[in-house]
Formats: structure tokens, sequence, C-alpha cells
């Protein structure tokens, strides 16, 4: 076991040496004089030698203290420089921010640009995944997730509601069969993807149609992903259940139509911005954040949603 003092009387005592006085360190570590003392105290305790001599006009290393402090000096030099390229290297990188691929085609990269003209200095790398976000494991400053809020050692905060609803083609409504109620449902292939399987039940329950779980339950072809089975809707392949927000332009477009216009929002189900934990937030992660809140907030408005 290596024999390492107390860090925070050697952060002090460094200073005092450094310094020549105890006033000064006290003030470059906003603490008061006799925090330095008691630290100084418990340092000379623990290594069994007085390393200042105290006297009128204040503080002088001993023979001993000079010693120490040649040695153990350069070592907070050290730590202070690789701090300050760690911090300036930090700076100068990409803020890495991973959110699901569905989310960035439809919703991230409509508004990218909006970003980059307002922050030309912040560069965005973005990387993609539909496992849940784990800052120990993943290499990144931040997450687009969609949750309830918590999520362990990180903090979140709220973008927008998941609301959802029926959406297809309007090549399919004009060839049919039509969409005139729920029931026609039945005659139209419900398109569903691998991680929204409960979207078409949840909606339906919300509307009392219970009685086309089966229905449902026997669809075939199940896509990967949900933004496969937008595209899939898009091309008139069947009736899908749409994130309302991440659809909203292609509604605005054409490309989708809303039969029943009878969204549903989810209570226990958003969007939300993730930080880690015990990370100092840089001015990156600031701008991202007041960014994202202002764009989900502006495409709330557009689509007609209550947050």
């Amino acid at each position: 076991m290596r024999p390492v003092p107390p860090l925070n009387p050697l952060h002090v005592f460094d200073a005092v040496a450094r310094l020549g006085s105890l006033t000064r360190a006290a003030a470059e570590l906003s603490v008061t004089h006799s925090a330095v003392s008691r630290q100084l105290a418990t340092l000379e305790a623990y290594l069994g030698v007085e390393l200042f001599e105290r006297g009128p006009r204040g503080v002088v290393l001993t023979t001993v203290g000079e010693r120490y402090f040649a040695q153990i000096g350069p070592a907070f030099d050290a730590i202070s420089s690789a701090t300050a390229t760690l911090k300036g290297s930090a700076d100068g990188q990409p803020l890495r921010l991973c959110v699901y691929a569905t989310f960035a085609a439809k919703w991230l990269m409509q508004r990218l640009h909006r970003f980059e003209e307002r922050y030309p200095t912040i560069t965005i790398e973005i990387s993609t995944t539909v496992s849940p976000v784990n800052f120990n494991k993943q290499d990144i400053d931040a997450a687009i997730q969609i949750g309830d809020g918590n999520w362990p050692g990180a903090s979140s905060e709220f973008l927008f509601a998941d609301v959802i609803e029926p959406m297809c083609s309007p090549a399919l409504l004009k060839q049919g069969p039509r969409i005139k109620s729920i029931d026609d449902l039945k005659k139209h292939r419900l398109l569903q993807s691998r991680y929204r399987k409960r979207d078409w039940l949840d909606w339906l329950h919300a509307q009392g149609r219970a009685d086309l779980d089966d229905h449902v339950r026997a669809q075939k072809g199940i896509f990967q992903n949900s933004f496969l089975a937008y595209q899939a809707a898009i091309q008139g392949m069947g009736v899908v259940m749409g994130q309302v927000q991440l659809l909203a332009a292609d509604v605005k477009a054409g490309l989708l139509v809303r039969p029943f216009e009878s969204p549903l929002k989810r209570d226990d189900l958003a969007y939300y911005l993730v930080l880690p934990d015990g990370r100092g937030h840089s001015r990156k992660i600031a701008a991202l954040r007041s960014w994202l809140i202002a764009e989900a907030k502006a495409s709330d408005s557009v689509v007609g949603v209550d947050a």
C-alpha cells in the first residue's frame, strides 16, 4: 500500500508553500485562514514533522518542508497541466449525442441545420441505438431517450410527450378499402415495429375497441424499427400507428394522412434529454439543452399537441 497522506491537506500545503502565505493560500482555495492552519496541522501530524516555522511575519518552510515541497510541487504542476490539457481537448471535441435511429431521421435531422447556424463552433456527433442509455459503458455526452423520466445515474429534461394515432398514405385511402370507422381497420394490414408492438393495442383500448386485439396480434411481418414501418406506410403497404411529433413533416407534405384524427397521448412515456450525473455540464451541453427545448415547444405548437 502506498504511503499517501490525506490529499486535501497536501493540496493546502502546496498552495501555502507556493504562495508563501496562509492568507493568500486561503484566498486561492476559497477557504478561511483558520481552515488552512488546521489542514497544515493535520498534514504535519500525519508526517510527524514540522513543515513550516511560524513567526510574526507569517510562515517559512523548514528544511524538511523545502525538500518535501521540491518533490510534491512538480506533481501538482503536472496534475494542473494535465487537467488544463484535458479540458482544452474536451472543449474542442464534438458533442457526442446518442439517439434512436427513427428519432434522428424523422425529427432531429430536419432541425439540426438550425443548431449549426446558431452555434457554428459546436459540432454534434450522432450515434444511434435502441438500448437504454448507460453513460458508464457508452462514450457519449448526452442522449435522447423515451421513458418515464427516470434513468439511474442521470438527470432528464422533458422534451415532448409520446403521442400516437393511425396514419396511412393518401393512395391507400384512394384505392381502398375505405377507412371511415375503426371497424374498417379489419380490412387492412396494420404495420408494426419490433420495439413498439403495443402501440396498436394501446390506441385501440383507448377507443374502447379491445375486440380488435386478435386482428392486431395476427399481423405478419413486424418491422425491425419504426422508421421502416413508417416508410412502408408512405408506400401504401398498410396503416401504421405513427408518432405524431416524428411524422408531422410527412403529414404536412401530404405523404401521410390521419384518417381518424384521434391521437392518444401517453401519460407514462415521453422523450427526454438525458445527461449523466457527476459530470460538469459544458457550454456545449447548455446550448444543446436550450435549443432542444425550444425546438420541442415549437413542434408541439405545429402539431397542436398540449404537452
